[in-house]
């Protein structure tokens, strides 16, 4: 087999190519998304119209909510942002499991009796409750089994307010097999009829650490996103993957090479919309990812946020630009060339929707080239429309 690279003029919107992906999602184009939290589940949920075989690496080092009790506890991988991802991905149509979506999107209340919030967990693993009543055996019977190995394994003391279901379960199937997250994964993928592939970009209990220009240093991806406690107040000045949660510990880990394959096979790669450090930068920071895009000749677009992020304090997109590929190539081996990297930044055609400085010049001047589109459906709005994004996207391919 020889590799041959072809260029083309690309029509954006290509309504041809847009009508074909319609009409057979399930040979549709494989887009590889960098990202971790909700930004994208909007755009996801649509996204399953046009193909069914878009792939998400998501972040596994969220250090807050309830993916945090688990993490603390088990020394695990946060599962809260894959089982996010996977139910925006779901069939929603007739033929998908709405019984199972509902269970996996069920959370105990965070405000009844322990004891109360137990025999609640109970009573779905026994099956005794409507929720799973609904689910009819096979399935029913493996996401029964799941919960009792939660049981099995969680302490006296556990905090089940506010524990989502979902993330009960991938917990007891990584548990079970091996602390292997790919496995069970698979299996919630089947049983709510996911509709692309989700994965961690790495399969370890890591954290994520920053140092900022006023010299603090800060271990927990919640203490970034401005969510849980009062946003950063100083420009981050680097950020690395942290062995210890409490205590910096630089860490070095590798994608695996399942990971790297669906990097290199895929026909578009995207850094989208989401939390700029703590959901795009963490994604390329493990070795082997920015070597990976590097060897994919595919079209590779970033979308800034347009809203206010607080990770990006004090930058404007020119340094967004460049921090993103200043670690793809610390992720990868030598120093390759930007148009390996980046190719097209995708922007909203009203420039000043956007709550940081967008300095075109400057990006064009690194070799990239700026797309700007009517992305925002109302002049009042300044969030991105899924489906004008995604008929760049695929027009793009």
């Amino acid at each position: 087999m020889k590799n041959i690279r072809i260029t083309r003029t690309a029509d954006v919107p290509d309504e041809l190519r847009l009508a074909r992906s319609l009409k057979a999602p399930e040979f549709g184009p494989r887009i590889l998304f960098f990202s971790g939290g909700t930004a994208l589940n909007p755009l996801s949920r649509d996204l399953v119209q046009f193909t069914h075989n878009s792939i998400h690496l998501v972040t596994p080092f969220d250090s807050g909510g309830s993916s945090a009790k688990l993490r603390k506890v088990f020394r695990m991988p946060a599962v809260g942002d894959l089982r996010s991802r996977l139910m925006a991905l779901t069939d929603q149509s007739v033929k998908g499991n709405p019984e199972v979506r509902k269970l996996f999107a069920h959370r105990l209340s965070l405000f009844e009796d322990p004891e109360l919030l137990r025999q609640h967990l109970q009573s779905l693993a026994s099956g005794e409750h409507l929720l799973m009543q609904r689910i009819p055996d096979p399935m029913g019977s493996m996401v029964r089994d799941h919960l009792g190995i939660f049981l099995e394994h969680m302490p006296q003391n556990f905090d089940l307010r506010g524990a989502s279901i979902g993330n009960l379960i991938l917990a007891a199937g990584y548990l079970a097999g091996q602390r292997n997250i790919d496995t069970i994964i698979f299996l919630f993928s089947k049983l709510a009829e996911v509709l692309g592939e989700v994965l961690p970009v790495l399969d370890e209990d890591l954290h994520l650490a920053a140092e900022l220009e006023n010299g603090t240093h800060i271990i927990g991806q919640h203490l970034l996103t401005g969510k849980e406690v009062p946003p950063i107040s100083s420009r981050i000045k680097r950020i690395w993957i942290n062995r210890n949660p409490t205590s910096i510990e630089p860490a070095r880990a590798r994608i695996r090479n399942h990971v790297r394959d669906l990097i290199v096979q895929a026909d578009l790669i995207c850094f989208p919309m989401g939390s700029f450090y703590s959901s795009v930068i963490a994604n390329v920071l493990p070795d082997g990812v920015g070597q990976a895009v590097s060897e994919n000749d595919c079209p590779k677009v970033y979308i800034p946020n347009t809203g206010a992020d607080p990770e990006q304090f004090g930058m404007t997109l020119a340094d967004n630009v460049t921090t993103l590929l200043r670690y793809l190539r610390k992720s990868s081996v030598g120093e390759p060339p930007v148009n390996k990297l980046i190719n097209v930044v995708l922007l909203d055609s009203h420039l000043d929707r956007y709550a940081q400085p967008v300095d075109v010049a400057a990006v064009q001047k690194l070799g990239i080239e700026v797309l700007a589109m009517p992305l925002v459906d109302d002049e009042q709005e300044i969030k991105l429309e899924a489906k004008r994004l995604l008929k760049v996207l695929l027009s793009l391919i």
